[in-house]
């Protein structure tokens, strides 16, 4: 896994879109409609509290995903984007890139981590829990993903692990 780089936005953007479409995640409300898919790299910078990490198997981009501040509260970040193409699955790829978007929240010092995603989204859902993520009963104010079904936060203080 690897920082995200302006040579790697095509390659994300085109999975962020393809994965988003095969779970219906496509247009306005959903986080492959995002503006930011056409150019990743550029916003998710770690010295403004975003990473994006980029996954490859075999020297190819197959997925990645990334954290960044949810709306103007410093202490809540968002996991966003974490796709894989399909042929990537089973490989502990999306374990990782998780394991390792958390590490970073917990660095950067959030104290709570949010994360807005689908029911067809079965496995993530199953990965998100197993990682201690607690289902909410709405979205958090402020998500521009309204038209998501699932939504989950995670705390990220040492004493609620």
């Amino acid at each position: 896994m690897s920082q995200i780089c302006s040579d790697d936005d095509a390659a994300i953007g085109g999975i962020i879109r393809k994965v988003g479409a095969e779970f219906g995640a496509v247009g306005e409300g959903f986080g492959p409609g995002d503006a930011e898919v056409s150019a990743m790299s550029r916003h998710y910078l770690p010295e403004d509290g975003s990473c994006y990490l980029v996954a490859k198997l075999n020297g190819h981009v197959v997925g990645g995903g990334g954290i960044a501040p949810f709306n103007s509260d410093k202490g809540i970040c968002e996991l966003r984007k974490l796709f894989l193409l399909p042929e990537s699955r089973g490989y502990g790829i999306g374990r990782s890139l998780l394991e390792q978007c958390l590490d970073f929240a917990v660095l950067t010092g959030y104290s709570a981590c949010y994360l807005d995603s689908l029911r067809s989204m079965e496995t993530a859902i199953k990965l998100y829990e197993r990682f201690g993520f607690q289902r909410l009963d709405a979205p958090m104010e402020g998500t521009p993903h309204n038209r998501c079904d699932v939504w989950m936060l995670k705390s990220l203080l040492a004493n609620n692990d």
